[in-house]
């Protein structure tokens, strides 16, 4: 038995993830932690996923405070479960993604791993998406194997759905090896949009998109981007969604409604998702939810609608909190890189083969 930590902090750029995990045979999840990003770091970190001013030097102050931040929480987690450095054997770190290209052949995550290591006493893994790039994948999705281990049926084909910033993939299939990719947006142009009108992070529930119609023209424009007309292996991030993205399509109709325009992005994410797992893997029997996207009933109600004869699930169904899936998956690619056991999955990234992930950073 070991015990882990894992820290995710995502797109959405809400705030950190922590999660400790007991490890045999199984993974269980003992105690969680999430901390709010400070506004500033959120600003700082938004500014970093577009090019700036002295980039290098704001990248390397904004990842010292994420790695402050960070161990604040593991170490209130430790004091509160009367656990000692020694006792766990890693951090499985995933950090924050400022840049994501794989087109380009780079992706960056900022977390000062180092300075992590060194504020609470405890190896940590991290730098987990490089090494599957360098064998040529995307580097994204990490978790579909994870998914598999945890979520797999013997019986039945099924998926796993993460909603985060942007939406991802697993799909599970006795039949087959595990595969997944990246959908598209997930939460990232509704939180973008419910900003720019309300001044609010996100909009709780789908209420606003609820109140709103789904503009056809502007949800056709939005489709027809060449990204969701790629098969996978495919990753994506903000460097193609983002607020420019949605006005270019903007400018070319009438003046909308606000908020049915957030209605049609709500619409997008819930089309690219089907159409998405569809193509796939059509006939699927169950789709589990995680991620922040679970908690918005309106996105969770079109995908029932949309996917008639397919049960549309959180994953607490199955015992596992939507909201720490991610976090325990990087408490789990963790154990693998020290276990020396292949975490990525070529079938996903498009990688030359099974590599161990991940960079240690020894106590």
């Amino acid at each position: 038995m070991s015990l882990y930590f894992g820290v995710m902090s995502g797109t959405s750029l809400d705030g950190l993830d922590i999660a400790l995990i007991r490890q045999t045979d199984q993974t269980a999840l003992i105690d969680t932690r999430y901390l709010p990003m400070p506004q500033t770091l959120r600003a700082d970190i938004l500014a970093l996923c577009s090019p700036g001013h002295d980039e290098i030097a704001r990248a390397a102050m904004a990842e010292l405070t994420w790695a402050q931040l960070a161990a604040e929480g593991i170490n209130q987690l430790l004091s509160e479960h009367q656990l000692r450095p020694e006792q766990i054997r890693a951090i499985g770190s995933h950090g924050q993604t400022i840049r994501h290209e794989p087109a380009r052949g780079f992706t960056v995550q900022i977390a000062n791993s180092a300075l992590l290591a060194e504020l609470t006493g405890i190896t940590v893994v991290s730098d987990f998406r490089r090494r599957d790039m360098a064998a040529g994948g995307q580097g994204a999705p990490l978790v579909p194997a994870f998914h598999e281990a945890l979520f797999a049926s013997p019986e039945s084909p099924r998926a796993i759905l993460n909603v985060g910033g942007f939406s991802n993939l697993s799909l599970l299939d006795p039949a087959h090896s595990a595969s997944g990719f990246d959908c598209g947006p997930g939460n990232v142009l509704m939180d973008a949009w419910i900003q720019r009108h309300k001044g609010l992070s996100y909009d709780q529930g789908g209420q606003w998109a609820a109140a709103g119609e789904v503009v056809p023209a502007l949800l056709e424009q939005m489709l027809a981007d060449p990204f969701f007309h790629t098969s996978g292996p495919k990753s994506t991030g903000r460097e193609l969604f983002n607020l420019e993205w949605l006005d270019q399509h903007l400018g070319r109709l009438p003046a909308l409604k606000a908020e049915d325009i957030q209605a049609t992005l709500l619409e997008l994410t819930a089309i690219s998702i089907v159409r998405s797992l569809r193509s796939a893997q059509e006939r699927t029997e169950l789709l589990l939810v995680c991620g922040g996207g679970a908690h918005n009933q309106q996105l969770m109600q079109r995908l029932e609608q949309l996917l008639p004869g397919c049960q549309v699930s959180r994953t607490d169904e199955l015992g596992v909190p939507a909201d720490w899936v991610e976090a325990m998956a990087f408490a789990w690619l963790a154990h693998c890189c020290l276990d020396g056991i292949p975490a990525n999955r070529p079938s996903v990234t498009g990688a030359r083969g099974l590599r161990v992930l991940g960079a240690i950073y020894p106590a």
